[in-house]
């Protein structure tokens, strides 16, 4: 998803020898971290909500300066009005959910890696044991034939 980002609209204001591809294109830097994306999303997210509140606030002040000639037309904008202020309340409450389920699925992510690591850890505890056992049989399995080839001998 493309973000309009204030710099962008102010393009026209900064003169043609200002404007390049590289201008508008995203950086290419991969995050290093996840607190890197997480930061990165937040921006995001900010920068929609801003777009958003922005807009509406146009459209209102826009709405207000006009004369409403009709009382229809007054009806259908106040009808308008609270269809677009729900959604918006539906899109907000939507946002926080998106936002809960990711925090979620990374407490999950790290639980994840954690429960591997164990797994990792305790399966190298158990070769280990499991040559040590080899060894100590193969050790045992000869030292017999040793005993009895010297009495014998």
């Amino acid at each position: 998803m493309t973000a309009i980002r204030p710099e962008w609209l102010a393009a026209d204001k900064l003169g043609a020898e200002k404007i390049s591809p590289e201008t508008f294109a995203p950086s290419r830097r991969a995050p290093e971290k996840l607190s890197d994306v997480d930061q990165a999303a937040a921006a995001t997210e900010g920068e929609i909500r801003e777009f958003v509140r922005r807009d509406v606030a146009f459209l209102r002040r826009h709405r207000e300066a006009e004369p409403a000639a009709d009382p229809v037309a007054d009806n259908l904008n106040a009808l308008i009005r609270r269809v677009s202020g729900a959604s918006m309340e539906e899109i907000d409450r939507v946002i926080l959910e998106l936002q809960s389920v990711r925090g979620m699925l990374r407490n999950e992510g790290e639980r994840v890696s954690r429960e591997i690591a164990s797994y990792a850890s305790l399966s190298h505890a158990s070769m280990t044991a499991m040559k040590v056992i080899g060894d100590s049989l193969a050790q045992w399995k000869s030292a017999p034939t040793k005993a009895g080839q010297r009495s014998a001998g």
